[in-house]
């Protein structure tokens, strides 16, 4: 109408209180969110406060003892464990022989321990070496095994040509010679036993009379023996036949090695080495004991005795002489101890003596002062 003033209308207020209400839930929650926060970070310093459990280090146990009898053994020393010394051969089994005869060449440092023929590898086999902590059975095995720690080759220079003459003449050596020395050996138990002088109370570390022991022997180790040669193929033979066999063998021998040191010049290798054993076996036969291989070799075979000689005397010197006779020497190559010179002698009792007038000083000394003592207590008795 006119004459009439408009009057604006204030817009609905519904809209401005939700958004009021909106604020204040917001505003809620974030004092909830920040009591909270504090609650949390109050709870940190008491869980800080509580430490783990620590947990405790397993105690480190200690390495298993080596599995080896020679517990205390020294680094890169070998010790071998092989059959007892006899009075003209160090060991009559050319197996030991073998492997302590390559440690003299060599110039390896070795000792040999005494245990009374009780102990065996665990295969059951002498020789057998311990090194740095492990055992090595079988010759063959110690042989190479050594030498590749070692560092020791005996054939090393030798050709091609060369290697393949020795490797034919160490199997002949090794599996026909040897068989025909055994049957001389296993023919009859006193060959062995007179031929070598043994004494088997002492060998076998038993208190059994000697002739008991004989008869055990003849029917284990001889028995086995004969089984052993039957199975090489020399089963059917008549002695001569394999006689004349081992003799045949000594002559290839003798051939090959000529009017030579040894069989490949100056110096010895494998070949020289284990023909040397059983040279050795052969030709330190008692002299009273008949051997058809030691006569023949004496009188037909002489350069095989003086390669024998040689090699004895570079590899063994005097130490031969000492492990044998009646010495029997087990360690001869270990120095011993100087025994105390005679001035010593006379000082350390020169010291026995004053150390002795010093006592019965002091027990003089003792006797006085307690006679003193007496003495005083009854003065002292009387006094009251």
């Amino acid at each position: 109408m006119a004459g009439e003033t408009e009057v604006e209308t204030p817009a609905s207020a519904q809209p401005d209180v939700a958004e009021e209400k909106k604020e204040i839930a917001e505003a809620e929650n974030k004092t909830e969110e920040k009591k909270d926060e504090e609650k949390k970070e109050e709870e940190k310093p008491e869980k800080a406060a509580k430490k783990p459990k620590e947990k405790k280090p397993k105690k480190a146990t200690a390495p298993p003892p080596p599995a080896v009898h020679k517990k205390d053994f020294a680094t890169d020393v070998v010790y071998l464990y092989q059959f007892s010394r006899t009075p003209t051969v160090p060991s009559i089994s050319p197996f030991c022989l073998k492997v302590e005869t390559w440690l003299k060449l060599n110039g390896i440092k070795y000792e040999n321990i005494q245990h009374q023929n009780k102990l065996r590898s665990k295969r059951g086999l002498l020789p057998f070496v311990e090194f740095n902590g492990e055992e090595i059975a079988d010759s063959e095995f110690i042989i190479n095994s050594l030498g590749e720690k070692l560092g020791k080759d005996m054939d090393v220079d030798l050709s091609q040509d060369q290697r393949g003459v020795q490797h034919a003449m160490m199997t002949m050596v090794d599996n026909h010679l040897h068989w025909c020395f055994v049957s001389w050996q296993t023919r009859d138990v006193t060959n062995t036993i007179k031929g070598y002088k043994l004494n088997l109370q002492e060998m076998m570390n038993s208190k059994v009379p000697n002739n008991v022991l004989s008869f055990v022997i003849k029917h284990t180790y001889f028995r086995k023996s004969l089984k052993k040669l039957k199975a090489a193929g020399f089963d059917g033979y008549t002695e001569d036949e394999i006689e004349a066999m081992g003799k045949k063998d000594l002559d290839v021998l003798s051939d090959l090695l000529g009017e030579k040191q040894f069989f490949f010049g100056d110096e010895p290798r494998m070949l020289d080495l284990r023909t040397f054993v059983y040279l050795s076996l052969v030709l330190n036969v008692d002299k009273e004991v008949e051997c058809p291989l030691r006569e023949y070799m004496e009188e037909k075979t002489k350069n095989l005795v003086g390669m024998y000689n040689r090699l004895k005397d570079q590899a063994w010197a005097d130490h031969w002489d000492e492990a044998t006779g009646e010495k029997l020497e087990l360690n001869p190559h270990i120095p011993k101890p100087d025994p105390p010179k005679e001035e010593e002698k006379a000082e350390e009792k020169k010291d026995e003596k004053a150390e002795e007038k010093k006592e019965e000083e002091k027990k003089e000394e003792k006797e006085k002062a307690d006679e003193n003592k007496e003495k005083d207590n009854k003065e002292e008795d009387k006094k009251e």
